[in-house]
């Protein structure tokens, strides 16, 4: 769509099985002149069914349906309906399909209690070809990261400490700028150390860059 959303109206897919957030986004999308919902559907398949038929522009669709995780509607989605944008729309901005989503083609991620001004300008965006992952209303949680770590068995005060030590600062530093004492920065990075199978700084660093931490 080469048009700005001035002058065009973008159709939307609502994908969710709970009626009652399939509501509340209208209610939020309904809000912007220039986006229209052109259907709902509450599974997987239908999605891809309705998609087919509609040839929304968006598919707000939720990361957990009855049928299938959002991945794999993600896949049939761009195989069927090639061109179309999709904002995975989540609870649960850790869960393990999310990384998986987002590689399968998604352009967007938003928490289900982002403001409605959030999801509005979210499809705006997807629509012009954007990527935004938006997992929080404050927009800090970084969904990769968050199962980066938890798949290294890292805590965000590990990761913390890990990424002070990689821009240089010392123990007595890191325990300043943190509140923390020495010893208790010692015990983090020792700890750190241990869960990357490291000997040292220098080879706890490479491999957190190498998992994609760093």
């Amino acid at each position: 769509m080469g048009a700005s959303v001035n002058e065009t109206t973008v159709h939307v897919l609502v994908v969710d099985d709970h009626p009652i957030v399939r509501d509340g986004v209208a209610l939020a999308l309904g809000n912007a002149s220039w986006i229209t919902v052109a259907g709902y559907a509450s599974s997987g398949r239908e999605a891809v069914v309705e998609a087919e038929r509609l040839k929304p522009d968006v598919v707000l669709l939720d990361l957990r349906l009855p049928d299938m995780l959002a991945p794999e509607v993600i896949r049939a989605l761009r195989t069927h309906v090639p061109g179309v944008k999709v904002v995975i729309f989540t609870a649960y901005p850790e869960h393990a399909a999310l990384e998986e989503a987002l590689g399968a083609g998604a352009h967007a991620v938003v928490v289900k209690d982002a403001e409605r001004s959030d999801l509005v300008d979210i499809v705006r965006r997807v629509n012009a070809g954007e990527r935004v992952v938006r997992t929080s209303p404050d927009h800090l949680l970084n969904v990769l990261l968050a199962r980066r770590l938890k798949e290294s068995g890292l805590t965000r005060r590990e990761y913390e400490i890990l990424r002070r030590v990689a821009m240089g600062e010392t123990n007595p530093e890191i325990a300043g700028v943190l509140g923390l004492t020495r010893n208790t920065v010692k015990t983090y990075l020792q700890r750190t150390l241990e869960k990357l199978g490291a000997r040292n700084r220098v080879e706890a660093l490479a491999r957190a860059s190498e998992r994609g931490i760093l």
